[in-house]
């Protein structure tokens, strides 16, 4: 869980504020609250309770055992946002007397101290009040009081005119919503939430339409691959926090940005999962079956290695090992994790390019793309929503949303799985059709740390979540660094909302995903400005150009950036020239906000690395280091391009977007 430190740090390791307002889902007063339910300007969500014992009686009797119910007769906690609110999830009477009878108990005086506090926590979430009207499929932006996720998903009632229902976590329904309260909002279940208690693997082989995923799982040994769930190394109190950059503010004085540092490491994963009835409609009934439709597919993508590895499933070579891994991903990530989503979506114009996303999965040297159209979430989809890109569509595999999922709580307690409609694998046309393209991926996905903590897509506070620089995968970090992720704040001129903030006399180096093996310009996103610092980058110790000034600006003429006109002949020559000093206009595609300006519009660059041969066997460190003698500068990581030749240097150019 993310634990609040006292110190601060400064606001312009995120990128230039433009003055609009933040966006956010969480509802901190009244006028946000959807008309006809139940709003109270004076009482706490304690007293909402306890003013209704018909039906709460039992829950707060629970709360009444731990520290909680006092917490939620409070008025909020102050944060540097301001009120911070609570929502909570209150199980009526009835519903309270289901758990009891689950678990064998005859009251709720019989319920061990341990496990009622657990069950407070699993009912509450501390930082915001959301409403159902925040998020229409997937999970919360806030983890609750157990570190874990609240997925919201609904159905349509048909003996009710279609009435929409709401579920969460799938065994609790919501039958009463949205209830305002003055520190918060309650929702109003049937049921307790349910909190796995299973590891991955055995949460996957629980579900009786998993048995050939499940046993490929296993056969292969990838299930022994997803047993971590807590660092005991790790911990994190004011007396192990390196706080050597931390306090101070690079803005004048004016203001800081708040960090929480995150109290617990956790090792989690995702596995996304064909039911057996997407196999059997591909004639896939055996786990033989299995192996030798993987056989067909990764004998053509790797010919190198047909034949050498068929009698080892444990082998990472060996095509059922493959095809399983190629599942499987070292990261947690709900519904709505994996593309942008909300409010930050409004900020993508998606007539240009749909939401997407690069992730590194645990099949050795392999990405999949995640795209967002208007009708779900797809892997490995080529086309901007229904349309074809560069003259090719394939629609790529659905990952089917909670509410298309059935009854069954996909949550274990290290990780989650997703149902896809379509059989995944890493096939040639993925391979040197979908993948053969710009990959840009953003920053905050360049480590599963940032993930697993809900650091990424955290939103709603302006807010960084800190890393102990010796806690951070794929990242290595000297001793001076400061790593942390800003959450999503829609007014940022910055990729996605976000950034990862690295600060003092730094020298990190960071694991890049692999790519299809080919020749590629290595680009960096950035945002010029004051604060900033003089960085050196290095593409596995061999050093890119010469260092990068972040304070010098798009126009000066070391850059050469002008400001687009109505003739695309002279934006394409100023681009060409650009380019030919090793820069780039950052994209068209992504605006701050509701204004029109997108970040081309507004200065925000680009820097070509390096353009180097990558083989996706091989792995890659990006190495940037701080050449000023100042720890008060900064550098705002955005994100990485990985740019083939084929797009970049291609007879019809490369777009905007």
């Amino acid at each position: 869980m993310i634990t609040r430190n006292l110190k601060y740090f400064f606001v312009g390791c995120l990128l230039t504020c433009m003055g609009a307002s933040a966006l956010t889902a969480c509802v901190d007063n009244d006028d946000d609250v959807p008309e006809n339910y139940y709003s109270s300007t004076k009482l706490t969500a304690a007293a909402f309770l306890e003013e209704r014992p018909e039906l709460f009686s039992e829950f707060i009797g629970i709360l009444k055992r731990t520290p909680y119910f006092s917490m939620l007769s409070t008025y909020g906690t102050y944060s540097s946002a301001g009120l911070l609110k609570y929502t909570v999830f209150a199980p009526t009477n009835e519903g309270v007397e289901r758990y009891l009878q689950r678990h064998g108990y005859s009251s709720i005086n019989d319920i061990p101290i341990e496990s009622c506090d657990t069950l407070a926590r699993t009912h509450i979430i501390k930082k915001g009040a959301f409403f159902t009207t925040d998020i229409s499929e997937g999970a919360l932006p806030e983890l609750n009081m157990d570190d874990a996720y609240i997925v919201l998903s609904s159905d349509s009632d048909v003996t009710n005119n279609n009435k929409l229902i709401y579920y969460i976590n799938k065994n609790a329904r919501v039958v009463e919503r949205d209830d305002s309260v003055t520190n918060g909002v309650v929702h109003v279940l049937n049921n307790t939430i349910s909190s796995s208690s299973m590891l991955l693997a055995d949460k996957i082989e629980a579900d009786s339409s998993l048995m050939l995923f499940s046993q490929a799982l296993q056969l292969t040994g990838m299930a022994d691959s997803l047993t971590r769930y807590l660092d005991e190394t790790y911990s994190c109190g004011e007396d192990s926090v390196h706080t050597g950059t931390m306090e101070r503010c690079t803005s004048g004085g004016a203001k800081y940005t708040r960090t929480f540092w995150v109290g617990k490491r956790y090792f989690k994963y995702t596995a996304f999962v064909e039911p057996d009835s997407v196999y059997h409609r591909n004639g896939i009934y055996t786990i033989d079956d299995l192996k030798a439709y993987a056989k067909r597919i990764y004998d053509e993508t790797y010919p190198q290695d047909a034949g050498l590895y068929d009698d080892d499933p444990k082998h990472r070579k060996n095509p059922l090992n493959r095809f399983v891994s190629y599942h499987l991903l070292n990261r947690v990530g709900q519904y709505n994790s994996w593309v942008v989503s909300g409010a930050v979506r409004e900020c993508l114009d998606t007539k240009l390019i749909d939401p997407e996303e690069y992730y590194e999965t645990m099949c050795p040297g392999t990405i999949m793309r995640f795209a967002g159209p208007s009708e779900g979430l797809f892997i490995n989809r080529r086309g901007v929503q229904n349309r074809a890109e560069r003259g090719v569509f394939i629609k790529g595999v659905k990952v089917l949303s909670p509410s298309e999922s059935g009854e069954t709580d996909q949550n274990a307690i290290n990780g989650v799985y997703h149902y896809l409609d379509d059989i995944l694998a890493y096939t040639t046309t993925v391979r040197d059709v979908v993948l053969n393209r710009r990959i840009r991926i953003d920053a905050t996905v360049l480590s599963p740390d940032f993930m697993n903590c809900n650091g990424r897509g955290r939103y709603g506070e302006d807010i960084l979540t800190g890393f102990k620089n010796q806690y951070i995968t794929d990242w290595t970090c000297s001793p001076e660094t400061f790593v942390g992720v800003h959450s999503d704040v829609t007014y940022w001129w910055s990729y996605q909302a976000n950034a990862v903030c690295v600060s003092g006399v730094f020298d990190v180096s960071i694991k890049l995903p692999p790519v299809p093996t080919g020749t590629y310009e290595v680009r960096l996103g950035y945002t010029p400005g004051d604060e900033r610092g003089v960085i050196q980058a290095y593409l596995n110790n061999e050093p890119c150009g010469i260092p990068i000034d972040l304070r010098v600006y798009a126009g000066d003429q070391t850059i050469g950036a002008i400001d687009d006109t109505e003739d695309e002949e002279e934006n394409m020559a100023n681009d060409k020239a650009m380019h030919n000093r090793g820069y780039m206009k950052a994209p068209d595609s992504w605006h701050p906000g509701a204004g029109d300006a997108t970040m081309r519009d507004n200065g925000i660059l680009r820097r070509i690395l390096t353009t180097r041969y990558l083989d996706s066997e091989k792995e890659y460190r990006l190495r940037v280091r701080q050449v000023l003698d100042d720890p008060d500068r900064f550098w705002s990581f955005d994100y990485i391009e990985l740019c083939p030749k084929s797009v970049y240097g291609s007879p019809e150019g490369e777009d905007t977007h």
